[in-house]
C-alpha cells in the first residue's frame, strides 16, 4: 500500500510528539494528492521532522489516527505483533479462565489500534471496523485473529454510528468461520449470562462493566436492590446469587427483559425477583419503594461535546430521583459511559443531585473500566466509564 506524505502547520507536531495517536484536520498544512480515506500517511512537522506513520481520512475531523510512531512499516506483521501485545496483556491478568468465557480482546486505542474494537464471547469473535482505515485491513485483520486467538466464527459488528462520521455504511455479518448460534452462553465470574451478537447492544454485552458487577454482587446480600437501565440483567444477576432479598430490575427494552428472564434461569434463581418492563425515570418518579441499593448505569446521555449541558441535566435528574428511593445508609452506584462527561464533571453533577436532594452523600469508591479496556496514558480520552460508589447518610 502506498504511502503519502502529509506535513503539519507549525507548531501543530506537539500532541504527536507526546505520542497522541490523533491528528485534526486543522493542523494539518500539505498533503500529497491522490489519495483516498484509509491511505496510509507520514507524517512530518513543519520542519521535517518524521513524526508517525497513520491513516488518513479527509472527510473526518480527527483526519489521521497513527498506528506507528517509530519506523517500524505498516503493514501485517506490525498488526500481528500488536494482536499478540493485546493477547498477553489478558493473559498476564488472568482474565479468562474457567469461570469467565468473555472478555474485550482488543480495545482500539488502548491496544494501539485505533478504530478496532474485539470482543470474544465463548468461540466466537464480535468485531467492529470504525474507521476508514480500518475497514481498508478488514480482510488482513480478520486472518490476523483467526491465526493469533483461533476461534470458531469471528462477527462483524461494524454498525455503530461512528461508522457514518468516518463516511462508511454500517455493516452486519460473518466475517470468517461459522456461524455463530442465536444466543451464546458465557461465563462471568461464574455467572451465566446469555449473549446476542447479532442485535444486541454494542457487541452484545456491557464487558467493561465487568468488576463493578463484581463489586455490586459482593454488596448485596440481604439488600433490596434496583437495577436501572437492567438491559440483559447483568448488575441483577450478581446481586440475585449473592443473596439480596429482592432485585427489581428496570428495563424498557422487552427483548432485553426476556433475555434476562434467562439469565436468572440459567443460574437456577428464584425469589423476589421483579422485572419492570417502564421508562426508568417515570419508575423512580412513581415508586412509593425505597431500596438499599441502587444501581444506575443508563445508556450514553451525549454522543458529542455539545450534547453536554443536555446531558448534564438528565444525569443530575436520574440521579436526583435514584436519591429519593435510598433508604438511610442505602449505596448508590452510578455511572457514565459518555466520552465527554468528564470524572470532575460526573463528580459535581452528581453533588447537585445529592444537594436539591437533601441528603448527606458521601463517596466510598470511584471505578473506571476492567483492564481488558486498557486506555493509553497519551490518549486520555480513552477513559470514557466512570463510576461512582456512594453512601447516603
Amino acid at each position: 500500500m502506498k504511502t503519502f506524505k502529509c506535513i503539519l502547520k507549525k507548531g501543530k507536531e506537539k500532541p504527536l510528539q507526546g505520542r497522541h495517536p490523533w491528528v485534526f484536520s486543522g493542523a494539518i498544512d500539505q498533503i500529497e494528492e491522490g489519495l483516498e480515506a484509509g491511505d496510509l500517511v507520514s507524517l512530518f512537522s513543519a520542519g521535517g521532522d518524521f513524526l508517525g506513520t497513520g491513516y488518513i481520512n479527509p472527510a473526518s475531523q480527527i483526519a489521521v489516527r497513527v498506528l506507528e510512531f517509530g519506523k517500524e512499516p505498516v503493514g501485517e506483521a506490525l498488526f500481528e505483533k500488536k494482536l499478540r501485545a493485546a493477547a498477553a496483556l489478558r493473559e498476564t491478568f488472568g482474565i479468562l479462565n474457567e469461570k469467565t468465557t468473555a472478555c474485550r480482546l482488543v480495545h482500539s486505542e488502548g491496544d494501539f489500534l485505533p478504530g478496532l474494537i474485539v470482543d470474544k464471547y465463548g468461540d466466537t469473535l464480535v468485531a467492529q471496523f470504525l474507521t476508514a482505515g480500518m475497514e481498508r485491513w478488514k480482510e488482513t485483520l480478520a486472518g490476523l485473529l483467526e491465526k493469533v486467538f483461533k476461534p470458531e466464527g469471528i462477527f462483524e459488528r461494524s454498525d455503530s454510528d461512528m461508522r457514518e462520521k468516518e463516511g462508511l455504511e454500517k455493516r452486519s455479518g460473518l466475517l470468517a468461520g461459522k456461524e455463530p448460534p442465536a444466543e451464546i452462553e458465557i461465563l462471568e465470574n461464574g455467572h451465566v449470562f446469555l449473549i446476542d451478537v447479532r442485535a444486541g447492544q454494542k457487541t452484545g454485552f456491557f464487558l467493561d462493566q465487568r468488576e463493578n458487577r463484581a463489586s455490586i454482587g459482593a454488596l448485596s446480600q440481604g439488600r433490596k436492590v434496583l437495577n436501572c437501565f437492567s438491559y440483559t440483567g447483568g448488575f441483577s444477576v450478581y446481586a440475585a446469587k449473592a443473596g439480596a432479598s429482592r432485585v427489581v430490575s428496570v428495563e424498557l427494552s422487552q427483548p432485553a427483559q426476556d433475555t434476562a428472564r434467562k439469565a436468572f434461569e440459567r443460574n437456577g434463581l428464584k425469589g423476589d425477583f421483579e422485572f419492570v418492563r417502564e421508562d426508568v425515570f417515570d419508575y423512580l418518579r412513581k415508586t412509593k419503594e425505597t431500596f438499599d441499593l441502587i444501581v444506575l448505569d443508563p445508556p450514553a446521555f451525549c454522543k458529542t461535546k455539545g450534547q453536554v449541558p443536555q446531558a448534564c441535566r438528565g444525569y443530575k435528574d436520574i440521579n436526583l430521583c435514584a436519591l429519593k428511593k435510598l433508604a438511610p445508609g442505602g449505596l448508590l452506584f452510578t455511572a457514565s459511559c459518555s466520552t465527554y462527561m468528564t470524572p470532575d464533571l460526573f463528580q459535581k453533577v452528581v453533588f447537585g443531585a445529592a444537594k436539591d436532594a437533601g441528603r448527606d452523600l458521601r463517596i466510598v469508591r470511584k471505578t473506571s473500566h476492567a483492564p481488558d479496556h486498557p486506555v493509553s496514558i497519551f490518549h486520555p480520552e480513552g477513559e470514557y466509564l466512570k463510576g461512582l460508589l456512594c453512601q447516603v447518610l
